[in-house]
């Protein structure tokens, strides 16, 4: 790529077909980096395109084409509540059973369901997730609720989220 900046449509179109056609999230500063613009203008730059209707997500890890994303058929939520010490044990007892974590909601008693994307396959992306939580200060969601949470679970099988969830309520994380 130039130094030369990409000029607003064919900047966004850029965007799109890179997440298009990426088969893991693109972070902010990897686009802007890409089109030698600010990770604020890449920030806009995904508000308007979503406001247009593509069907782009914003993770931990960075942003996402939805309907790029490849096949786990089977999900279920699941209720959980559990102190915020035992995150890591919840979250890596789940992709240990080849179960991704897409997400966690916690009901807000003023602002109503508050969701927040995760995609967390693996025990490094649990290890990144809590790493940019520790590094950044930030609380979990489910301090909003004392522990209480939700989390939506897929998988490529029923049995693989029925283990994981064996194994959750084994360990007393679910309600």
């Amino acid at each position: 790529m130039s130094n030369e900046k990409l000029k607003g449509d064919d900047r966004r179109a850029k965007l799109i077909e890179w997440l298009k056609t990426s088969s893991e999230p693109l972070s902010g500063s990897i686009l802007a980096n890409k089109t030698n613009v600010s990770r604020q203008v890449i920030v806009q730059d995904m508000s308007l395109l979503k406001a247009s209707g593509e069907p782009i997500m914003a993770t931990a890890q960075g942003y996402i084409y939805i309907n790029a994303e490849k096949g786990h058929p089977f999900s279920r939520v699941i209720a959980a509540n559990h102190t915020a010490e035992s995150t890591i044990d919840e979250l890596n007892t789940i992709v240990d059973h080849g179960v991704t974590v897409e997400d966690v909601t916690v009901e807000h008693p003023v602002y109503g369901d508050i969701k927040a994307s995760l995609k967390l396959s693996s025990r490094i992306d649990v290890e990144e997730f809590m790493k940019r939580l520790n590094d950044t200060n930030a609380v979990l969601l489910s301090a909003l609720t004392d522990g209480v949470h939700t989390h939506t679970l897929t998988s490529d099988s029923k049995e693989k989220i029925d283990k994981a969830c064996l194994a959750l309520s084994e360990k007393g994380y679910l309600l």
